[in-house]
Order: structure tokens, then sequence, then C-alpha cells
């Protein structure tokens, strides 16, 4: 894996939530997906063209069930292989990050008590999470929801004209 790549791999990851970026760190995926492609004879350029398209996956940025077809048009390889590679990569990273994420949220939640008021707004709200935020000592139990500001134009305009992260990626 060149430098460049490792360094847009910790940029990409960084950017995740922490549960995720934890999950992610913990396992060597990069490694997995490396003997993914060595055991389908895969060059060291084509090695890291499956790395990137599995990174897109691990940070959202493409849906997995273009997986395959991306392996196919990227690494350069057959349908046949790609849907293999694609599967030994459901198999041994994103299912094993995947549960890693799983088990963490639980074990968050059994740390987390909601009471019959978080419980009742939660489900008024329609599944918003922002009613489990616990209420800063100005507000009183149940009252004075916060809104987050939506971003302003300029923002969003500001965001749009940053590099993607397909510019980055051209090795």
């Amino acid at each position: 894996m060149t430098d460049k790549l490792q360094k847009i791999i910790k940029e990409e990851v960084a950017k995740l939530p922490k549960d995720a970026q934890d999950a992610i760190n913990a396992f060597d995926w990069a490694k997995a997906v490396e003997e993914i492609g060595s055991k389908h004879l895969l060059d060291e350029s084509e090695v890291n063209d499956f790395q990137v398209e599995t990174l897109l996956v691990l940070v959202g940025l493409i849906d997995p069930q273009f997986y395959p077809v991306n392996i196919e048009n990227h690494v350069g390889t057959t349908k046949d292989s790609a849907t293999k590679m694609a599967d030994e990569a459901y198999e041994k990273v994103f299912t094993p990050i995947s549960n890693t994420i799983e088990e963490n949220i639980k074990k968050n939640l059994k740390n987390k008590k909601p009471n019959a008021t978080q419980t009742l707004n939660f489900i008024l709200s329609g599944g918003d999470y922002s009613t489990f935020v616990a209420p800063s000592p100005s507000q009183g139990e149940g009252r004075g929801e916060v809104h987050p500001t939506p971003p302003s134009l300029a923002d969003i305009q500001a965001n749009m004209n940053k590099t993607s992260l397909k510019d980055k990626l051209v090795i």
C-alpha cells in the first residue's frame, strides 16, 4: 500500500462516527484485502485499486451492492473473479467490522438507562435519537428541545468546492 493511500485512508476513516472508526481501526482490513488480492493473483497496483474500492464501501461513499461491479471495472478482473473477491471481502472484512460496530453499540446502550420521558419523546419524535441526549442544566427534564442550526448556503457551497475523495484517490 502506498503512503498516499495510507494517508487518504486515515483521513476518510477519521470522518466516520467514533464507533465506526474504532471498529475499522481495530481490524487490519487493508491486510485482509491484500491477502484476498494476492490469492486472486493481483499485482501491487491492482491490490491498491482493490483496497480503494473496499475503502469506498467502508466509509459509505459507494453502496455495497456495486462493490463487485466496481472491482471488475476498476481493478480489471473478470466478473466471476470480482464476485469471488467481493464475497470473500464481505466474509473477511465487512462482516467482522459490522459485528464489532454492533457489539460496541450494544455495550454503549447497556450503560445508558433512558427514563420514561426520553422513551416517550423518542416515540413521539418518530425515532429521533437526539431525544436521548441528556438535557443541559439550563433545560428542565424533557423540556427545551435543541434544534441545530442548518448550514448556510455559503457553507454548503464551500463544502461542494472541496476536493472529493475520488479526486484524491487517483494514484
